[in-house]
């Protein structure tokens, strides 16, 4: 069968039932746009720059549960989709990037774009698929699906040279037989002593990361049984219900509040279940497992990297959980602990519902608000920094997939993009993104292409007039914030030239009534942009406990040396 890659690339996406796609067109693959012009299936989606396509991509697959995929010109499309690319890969985040390579048939050299882009990408790919016969193309981006959503997801790169567009070629019938997937079955030694271990605990402590997001029934129920505690990631948010009367925190240790380390020292065995221990997760390593840790993870090169283990199991986590369910016996579940965990919730309630900076909106007022507005499924995107700690710490969520931040690799600029590809992936719910006003001038132009598909997006813009996360770390050490001050620029300026409407709110009794207009707009399919006067004079849970945990890991001069001179500063100040 003659025909262009074009077609066949295509047909492989609508059989992957890949919905949308985002990228610009370039020379080198304007025959792959004919074709999506032609296909009902998928919708290939133009924003303004390919690094907001990667975050857009991003944002489909952490709230769909599928595949995102992104389609790049050569060279240039490449490096500047490389940030959410990167972000894909350190969050595990199953993307499928069509790479379209320079043409490799004219023997001609310094071509158009032409750079070693597979060089560039391949340490934040799980793998990279040059294609060079036409015959695999079909079957590589087959490939390329599965193993983006393998083990640990992560972004597959499939690069077609342009020749494969342009001309056509006799690529048969389309074939495709995918691999038997290897086992994500638990080995059973490892589960009975995975299960002797916390049946002999006298309390275990749960703690879930994002990999453990397909097993959030097993998760519970391994909970209830257990009576445990549990604390997630993150990443990792969602994945237990946090309006469960066994539901801790979102994170352990210096970055938790004091009733949180008081039951985590109370516990004496942990279960960890598809978590890797990873910086921003634990706050730079503010806790330390109990030496009974069964750590519970489908990728087995996580375990001891940071914390060593007593029991791993490299199993898929409801595989996992399903055989401990059947070997752990019941225990009474209520009573003390139950009771101090709600009188916990309360107490960091009352904390941060306490007054702030006068004239300025309290971060307890717009959250919430927009847990009482956005409907039960809402699904909030955050940015690099203090939005992400502020919804972690306020937001709370019964399902995962509705909270998506960019963390280990915590690239600025991620939430707009992200909540527009998920808005336009999930288009009957609400989908909040908070934005930091340093954040939103990377990617805000981007709600250009939210007005144009009609994606109703609510912005919310965190405005301080500062890189408010840094700046706080600055003046904790330095007593001073040099370079963190933002250029002046108009909100509702912004709006209108991206074609969004605008609501402000300057104080808590504004809040509300700004983002019930927000929303009843972006229900009608119009994005709009919500400016915030944040009040951030009081400090999250999360970045005190790495200001602390950072600092008394520094040796005893330095730490001495620090201090004076943040004293010194502010003495002469």
């Amino acid at each position: 069968m003659s025909e262009s890659g074009a077609r066949a690339v295509v047909r492989a996406l609508e059989d992957e039932g890949a919905a949308l796609i985002f990228g610009i067109p370039g020379t080198h693959n304007i025959e792959l746009y004919d074709a999506l012009a032609a296909s009902g299936r998928v919708t290939p989606v133009l924003v303004t720059d390919e690094q907001a396509a990667s975050f857009m991509a991003d944002g489909v697959a952490r709230s769909s549960g599928g595949v995102g995929v992104l389609n790049l010109v050569p060279g240039a499309g490449m490096t500047h989709a490389l940030s959410g690319i990167a972000e894909a890969f350190m969050d595990g985040i199953p993307l499928v990037v069509l790479a379209c390579g320079i043409r490799t048939d004219t023997g001609r050299a310094y071509q158009l774009h032409a750079i070693d882009q597979l060089a560039v990408v391949r340490p934040v790919a799980k793998a990279v698929f040059p294609v060079r016969e036409p015959r695999e193309l079909y079957a590589t981006v087959r490939r390329a699906f599965a193993l983006a959503r393998a083990g640990t997801p992560g972004p597959v790169v499939v690069e077609v040279p342009a020749e494969l567009y342009l001309l056509r070629h006799d690529f048969g019938a389309p074939t495709w037989e995918p691999a038997p997937p290897a086992s994500t079955a638990p080995a059973p030694d490892a589960i009975e002593r995975a299960a002797g271990l916390l049946a002999g605990a006298r309390r275990v402590l749960v703690y879930a990361g994002y990999g453990a997001r397909g097993a959030t029934q097993e998760l519970r129920e391994i909970a209830e049984r257990l009576g445990a505690p549990v604390a997630t990631t993150i990443q990792g948010k969602g994945v237990f219900p946090e309006s469960h009367p066994l539901f801790v925190w979102n994170g352990l240790g210096r970055s938790a509040p004091a009733f949180v380390r008081e039951i985590e020292h109370s516990c004496d065995a942990m279960l960890a279940v598809g978590c890797r221990f990873s910086e921003v997760g634990t706050a730079s390593w503010g806790f330390t497992p109990p030496p009974a840790l069964v750590h519970v993870d489908v990728n087995p090169d996580v375990f001891g990297r940071n914390f060593p283990a007593a029991v791993t199991v490299a199993a898929d986590a409801g595989a996992a959980l399903a055989a401990l369910l059947g070997r752990l016996p019941a225990r009474e579940r209520g009573g003390a602990l139950e009771r101090s965990i709600a009188d916990g919730h309360r107490a960091a309630r009352e904390e941060q519902r306490r007054p702030g900076a006068p004239g300025r909106v309290g971060p307890a007022a717009l959250f919430d608000a927009l847990q009482a507005l956005c409907g039960p499924d809402a699904i909030f995107s955050a940015d690099s920094g203090n939005g992400t700690f502020l919804a972690m710490e306020h937001l709370r969520l019964d399902a995962p997939g509705r909270f998506l931040a960019p963390v280990d690799y915590s690239c600025m600029g991620y939430s707009v993009p992200a909540a527009i590809g998920a808005k336009l992936a999930n288009p009957g719910r609400d989908v909040v993104a908070l934005a930091g006003d340093g954040a939103i001038l990377m990617t805000g132009l981007e709600l250009l292409t939210a007005a144009a598909y009609g994606a109703g997006v609510v912005t919310v813009v965190l405005r301080d007039g500062e890189l408010a996360q840094i700046a706080q770390f600055q003046r904790t050490t330095l007593n001073r914030a040099p370079c963190s001050t933002i250029a002046p620029y108009s909100v509702q300026a912004l709006a209108s030239a991206t074609n969004c409407a605008y609501t402000a709110a300057g104080t808590d009794a504004e809040v509300r009534p700004a983002l019930e207009r927000a929303l009843e707009i972006a229900r009608s399919g119009k994005p709009v942009m919500v400016e915030v006067a944040i009040d951030y004079s009081r400090k999250t849970f999360f970045t005190r406990g790495v200001v602390a945990t950072t600092f008394r890991r520094l040796p005893f001069a330095d730490r001495f040396r620090l201090l004076g001179r943040a004293v010194a500063r502010h003495l002469g100040a």
